[in-house]
């Protein structure tokens, strides 16, 4: 095997840093308004440069979630089978999802808990399942070769609060 090829397959792919980014425009909140929902969520900026996702998830009018979505340009994932995410949650179970197309129905889902500490949660590509406005589908889980949205969402089946901050995403 020749050491260039090697090497791409060690390093990263950063989807984002968000303490060394200051544009994060490609960010926004989406919450359960979208479907009469009552949910409210923000993105804030922490002292250290973090990404900081609050809000108060409703119930009312049919609601139950908020997220915090990222539309990019495609990126070739192809040699990539893990995302690997630096947060620290406030103990509650949250989704991470995935698009390859931003076309796609279906959203691909890993759901995972959050300690109340700083940890590195590792997802691999090909346990995320797909999904589509909470439903199981029945179709393969993830297998694309590029990627166009990463996406928070908290939607545990009650009224709670949340705070979730985020230092980076990459794919190993």
């Amino acid at each position: 095997m020749n050491t260039s090829f090697l090497t791409a397959m060690m390093s990263s792919l950063l989807l984002f840093d968000f303490s060394s980014s200051s544009d994060w425009s490609g960010w926004e909140v989406q919450n359960d308004v979208v479907m009469g929902g009552k949910s409210s969520s923000d993105l804030s900026r922490s002292k250290e440069g973090n990404a900081v996702f609050t809000g108060d998830v409703s119930l009312r009018n049919n609601g139950g979630f908020a997220s915090l979505q990222y539309h990019f340009t495609p990126k070739d994932i192809r040699g990539y089978d893990k995302a690997v995410i630096r947060l620290k949650g406030d103990g509650k179970q949250y989704q991470f999802r995935i698009k390859a197309n931003l076309d796609e129905r279906a959203a691909y889902i890993y759901t995972f808990k959050t300690s109340g500490e700083w940890q590195t949660i590792e997802i691999p590509l090909n346990k995320m399942e797909p999904s589509y406005r909470g439903n199981k589908l029945d179709q393969p889980n993830f297998n694309a070769n590029e990627v166009q949205e990463v996406r928070f969402l908290i939607s545990n089946g009650k009224a709670e609060n949340f705070r979730l901050e985020i230092d980076k995403i990459e794919l190993l």
